[in-house]
């Protein structure tokens, strides 16, 4: 009966470890390339196409630089997330009012898609404005109308609104009515200070992160941490974010 009792005991502590491991650490097998945090988002991409991201870093320049880190975090993703792409400022006017509705759903969401989009923004030329509130709103409205869940937008830019919007004041009013989109920003080689506080007021918010770069790996770095993208070649047990 005393043993009956040890071994019944024993057996709770080592459950109730368990269960307290499991609440802080999560298993990633190295086919999901994601982590569980994010298995279940969907993930729409606004890269910015203005004619801004044709200015250089070293000898690239940054829609080179944009293009192909995107292509190489991007196909480390789960093939079962359901991705997307939007871009703005791909078509050229020297007219605001044309320049200002150059925003376009080039890839819309599904799974199995980062190929699909990386081939379709290689295509593309940065030639135009920045829209980033049209963007926004038309992602909200449009791209993700009809879908459940939890949504996620990752929005890299070199600049801040160059159209008579602002999106940190889109922000503001999104969350008053929405609790399921997020926005993360990818602020790649700003140096002007409204434009980032601009972002940064974008991101924070709807609970989402800024990422600041100003360089290919800090772009590398900056996708990675936004996909929360596992490298690990075999399954680890890894901290989960709080």
């Amino acid at each position: 009966m005393k043993l009956t009792l040890i071994m019944s005991l024993s057996i709770l502590i080592a459950f109730s470890g368990l269960i307290s491991f499991a609440d802080n650490y999560s298993v990633h097998n190295p086919k999901d390339g994601i982590s569980d945090l994010n298995s279940y988002e969907k993930i729409l991409f606004i890269v910015d196409l203005s004619n801004s991201m044709n200015d250089y870093i070293g000898n690239r320049t940054k829609i080179d630089i944009a293009v192909n880190t995107l292509a190489s975090i991007t196909s480390r993703l789960n093939p079962n997330i359901k991705t997307g792409l939007r871009v703005y400022g791909h078509k050229f006017s020297f007219n605001p009012i044309f320049g200002c509705k150059a925003s376009e759903l080039v890839a819309p969401l599904r799974e199995n898609n980062t190929a699909n989009i990386n081939s379709t923004l290689a295509r593309m030329n940065a030639v135009g404005w920045t829209p980033i509130t049209k963007s926004l709103k038309d992602a909200v409205n449009i791209d993700f109308a009809g879908i459940v869940g939890q949504k996620r937008i990752i929005l890299l830019t070199d600049g801040g609104e160059t159209c008579d919007e602002s999106p940190c004041d889109y922000a503001i009013k999104l969350v008053q009515s929405r609790d399921d989109i997020k926005i993360d920003v990818i602020a790649f080689a700003i140096n002007d200070p409204d434009a980032d506080a601009q972002l940064k007021c974008t991101a924070v918010a709807t609970s989402g992160n800024i990422y600041r770069a100003n360089t290919a790996t800090d772009l590398a770095k900056s996708l990675e941490q936004a996909l929360n993208v596992t490298t690990d070649v075999q399954g680890t047990v890894i901290m989960k974010q709080h």
